[in-house]
């Protein structure tokens, strides 16, 4: 096969709380084959619900690992790159200044996408890796800012829906205390609630679809139900994540401390206090929408995000 029918890309994905690099060739028919990936939990978004801007710290931290991202990148020569921004730098009153020095250091031409967008490119992704017989899907990407729902039907229109609230918003938002208390567990459900029905008035019925969830608070649960030591994404990848393996999650994970979550199998470092608001938000959905399990993708924004950049460049 050529080099003109196999293109080399990399993609950026800068999240309110993880930062994700996928560098991959891409076919002529659109199939991914992973030649690097990383991912860092960043915070970019820490603070921004009080501040309403990107604290110097985590910008600095974000800055840094772009650069390192930016060598790279480099080594693998690629054909095309894509870097994209979302609801933290979307909603950040000094975003100018932080695309600016992203291009002025690290030589990044950032796309900040909205809600929707990032809902579309997340699907392409989801689709690249569905098992077979999956076609009529409600996806939900948890973000740090974000959650972002999508009714996606063979033949139809995508219909999508994007709520702000995230791990880091709803964690800085009511969770105070660590652990934290019944007053602020209700707090959180009442908003976890209102967000979800909101988003089900434009969804219409959900009967026949998969429940498909995708990004790291999804993954990383499906980690601790299987009680993995290290991630393994080709066994994360089409778990089927059950709500009452979710309800026993979260009451191991309510019983204890940010402290005491430290080395629990399954949670990725950097997760053990935003891990509530993540399994809070994932049981409430479910409930709230009926769903009894959730078919898991380690496959979303990052993945779409080189695809939507190879049908710019066909």
């Amino acid at each position: 096969m050529s080099r003109d029918s196999v293109k080399v890309l990399a993609g950026v994905d800068i999240g309110t709380l993880t930062l994700r690099l996928l560098i991959a060739k891409v076919t002529a028919d659109r199939r991914l084959t992973e030649l690097c990936s990383e991912r860092r939990v960043l915070r970019l978004g820490e603070g921004l619900e009080r501040n309403r801007t990107l604290l110097p710290a985590a910008v600095s931290r974000v800055i840094e690992t772009l650069k390192d991202w930016r060598t790279v990148i480099e080594t693998y020569q690629v054909d095309g790159e894509a870097a994209v921004a979302t609801s933290a730098v979307r909603d950040a009153a000094n975003r100018d200044e932080f695309l600016a020095r992203v291009k002025r250091e690290a030589g990044f031409d950032v796309e900040v996408i909205s809600g929707e967008e990032e809902a579309r490119r997340t699907m392409l992704g989801i689709r690249s890796g569905l098992p077979a017989g999956v076609t009529a899907i409600l996806g939900l990407d948890i973000g740090g800012g974000s959650t972002e729902f999508i009714l996606d039907r063979p033949g139809c229109s995508p219909v999508v829906r994007s709520i702000e609230l995230g791990v880091i918003r709803l964690t800085e938002r009511v969770l105070v205390h660590d652990p934290p208390i019944p007053e602020e567990l209700r707090a959180a459900s009442d908003l976890i609630k209102k967000g979800t029905e909101g988003a089900s008035a434009h969804l219409g019925d959900l009967k026949g679809t998969t429940f498909v969830g995708t990004a790291g608070t999804i993954t990383t649960l499906a980690a601790m139900a299987l009680r993995l030591a290290t991630y393994e994404g080709a066994r994360i990848h089409n778990y089927r994540l059950g709500i009452e393996t979710i309800r026993e999650l979260e009451h191991e994970i309510l019983r204890r401390t940010k402290a005491q979550r430290k080395g629990l199998p399954g949670l990725e470092p950097g997760r053990e206090d935003i891990i509530v608001a993540g399994v809070l938000i994932l049981r409430g959905v479910m409930e709230c929408l009926k769903f009894t399990d959730c078919l898991v993708s380690d496959l979303g924004l990052r993945e779409g995000i080189v695809l939507d950049l190879a049908t710019h460049l066909a």
